[in-house]
């Protein structure tokens, strides 16, 4: 599997009230229209940094750390962002992003910028960095989490196959 995209750079300790503010939890129920305010409370003007389908979030470490608000990963996925890379997850943040079918991929990401255009292959393990010249290496994902994300998330692949096949 492989995913490209262009960075758009945020820094460590990204929790989920950055990523969707808790103001908005009950009062925006629509993922459309929370994904209008993804970021906000870090940069206003976030939303309008992201091309859909063509964005990847960089970040630092700790990304998603905080509460297990099931909106974080569904309002990064619904504002168009294909993949998100940090130095380190949130263990249940991971899991919910990889239960609808977004990639998070570990990695030191020091060496990308704000615009660089990333290549990532899930099969190899590797991110090149395009702008730059350089690869950066990644643990493989397993074959089943590949195939969660093939499906768009753990709900399309049971409809699909029934069970997981690890």
């Amino acid at each position: 599997m492989s995913i490209t995209g262009k960075s758009v750079k945020l820094g460590d300790n990204i929790n989920t009230d950055f990523i969707i503010s808790g103001r908005y939890k009950f009062a925006i129920t629509d993922m459309k229209e929370l994904a209008k305010h993804i970021m906000e409370d870090i940069d206003p003007n976030f939303a309008q940094k992201i091309s859909p389908g063509e964005s990847i979030i960089v970040a630092g470490s700790n990304f998603g750390m905080g509460s297990s608000r099931e909106q974080a990963p569904l309002v990064i996925k619904e504002a168009g962002i294909v993949a998100v890379l940090s130095g380190q997850f949130a263990r249940i943040f991971f899991r919910n992003s990889f239960n609808i079918g977004l990639p998070l991929i570990e990695t030191d990401t020091s060496k990308i910028d704000e615009g660089d255009q990333l290549q990532i292959d899930l099969n190899k393990g590797l991110v090149k960095n395009l702008t730059k010249g350089i690869d950066l290496k990644i643990k493989p994902l397993p074959k089943f989490m590949q195939d969660l994300l093939a499906e768009g998330g753990i709900i399309n692949y049971y409809k699909k196959y029934g069970e997981l096949k690890i």
